[in-house]
């Protein structure tokens, strides 16, 4: 029975890993100088034939992309959703023939080694099987590094079968335009399902719908419900992966790069020092404050790559009331909360340092809680401005193309175009 199991298992992988290359060896086959986007091929614009399309372009790299022929095997995981997914698969095989071994009566004499790479670890047995409760564990950091290759792979893999062939629906016929409109469709898909988790979360825990108060009342919050750290391991590693794909060039850079880079180690400090000081409640109110409009914000931008002009309208004002709201009212209440309620909400015997308690909550940690939150609000207020830029032009010529540009070589046909917010 065992045999027949893992046979199957195995089975299974391998269908799986076979689709996957063939697709992506299709798609390289077509322009064998990009391996990981396949073949460009010419797109029509709107209004035009396939004819007269396919006639007047052909399909070419530009430099950025002859870039990325290059670069190394220890970054290409990281653009390459085949050689991703091979490594994905690794710790799970590993996982599953240990498991094996316990399924035929071998006994090893430790518990799977291989589990916490891509399965929670820190599971608290005093907790009640009915509410099961998670500490944090140094298998976290394994965890989180899994999750960047997993987010690499989703996100190439959804660009190459989703975002790209959407592209050629719609006829966008430059490549830089379908790169950026994959990049929308994925992170359309990310934070529409981000923000519904969030969502889902935030109704489990206390502080729903942003009682601020309750974020210190019963602080500190170490034992953590399942999907809650589940939720926040797994955001941590989307914006490690993110701060990835910006630092090592591995897309083309936009005007607002910096700040980009700036917003990015911003998120990552914020999550990382609150869920290493048991501040897990308002960093899934920040969370979702942020995920929510950014659904509303890719949406309205692919809307505008596919010149839906009168829908992109009515999605533009439903995004600027969405974003105003979530970015700007309820990011003010929170810093506003980190200001005058920790020092009196917190309760006093937790107003010290003390690790092994899992305590860090001093009188100087909400000047710590604060500074970067307050930071992301002025990157906030700085994208809020480009938002009313647009807005401005809306209401004097019925315009909302994008107020940005790309930095390279399709700049003057993006043009305005590809405004981005984070």
């Amino acid at each position: 029975m065992g045999w027949k199991w893992l046979g199957k298992v195995s089975y299974i992988l391998a269908a799986f890993n076979k689709l996957l290359t063939v697709d992506y060896l299709k798609s390289s086959s077509v322009d064998p100088g990009h391996h990981v986007t396949g073949p460009f091929l010419p797109q029509t614009p709107l209004g035009t034939s396939n004819r007269t399309a396919n006639s007047n372009l052909s399909p070419k790299l530009n430099s950025f992309q002859i870039q990325r022929e290059s670069w190394s095997i220890f970054v290409r995981w990281a653009i390459d959703p085949y050689l991703s997914f091979k490594l994905l698969l690794i710790p799970i095989v590993l996982f599953l023939n240990w498991e094996l071994l316990s399924y035929c009566r071998i006994s090893v004499g430790i518990y799977n080694p291989f589990q916490g790479i891509f399965l929670l670890s820190g599971y608290i047995p005093t907790s009640s099987p009915d509410d099961p409760r998670y500490r944090k564990s140094w298998w976290d950091i394994a965890f989180v590094a899994y999750y960047i290759v997993f987010f690499s792979f989703v996100r190439e893999y959804l660009s190459l079968k989703v975002g790209r062939p959407l592209a050629n629906y719609f006829r966008l016929r430059r490549e830089s335009k379908v790169d950026r409109f994959a990049e929308q469709t994925y992170a359309f898909l990310y934070f529409m399902v981000f923000g519904a988790w969030g969502y889902r979360v935030m109704t489990q825990l206390p502080t729903y719908w942003y009682r601020t108060d309750e974020f210190w009342k019963g602080y500190p919050e170490w034992a953590l419900k399942p999907e809650l750290k589940r939720y926040y391991l797994m955001q941590f590693a989307y914006w490690w992966q993110q701060l990835l794909v910006l630092v090592l060039g591995l897309e083309k850079p936009r005007k607002d790069y910096w700040e980009l880079v700036a917003h990015h180690l911003v998120t990552i400090w914020l999550v990382g020092w609150s869920y290493i000081v048991n501040l897990t409640f308002i960093g899934n109110a920040v969370f979702m404050s942020m995920d929510i409009p950014d659904s509303f914000f890719a949406f309205s931008k692919l809307l505008n790559y596919i010149q839906w002009n009168t829908a992109k309208v009515y999605s533009f004002g439903i995004f600027y009331v969405i974003w105003s709201y979530f970015r700007h009212y309820l990011n003010l209440r929170i810093l506003w909360s980190v200001w005058f309620e920790i020092p009196t909400l917190v309760p006093s015997w937790s107003q010290n340092w003390n690790p092994s308690e899992g305590i860090y909550m001093p009188r100087w940690m909400h000047f710590q809680v604060f500074l970067p939150l307050l930071i992301l609000q002025f990157l906030n207020l700085f994208w809020y401005y480009l938002i009313n830029k647009v807005l401005i032009r809306a209401l004097s010529s019925s315009d909302v193309d994008d107020s940005r540009s790309d930095h390279g070589e399709d700049t003057e046909d993006e043009g305005s175009n590809d405004k981005k917010t984070d």
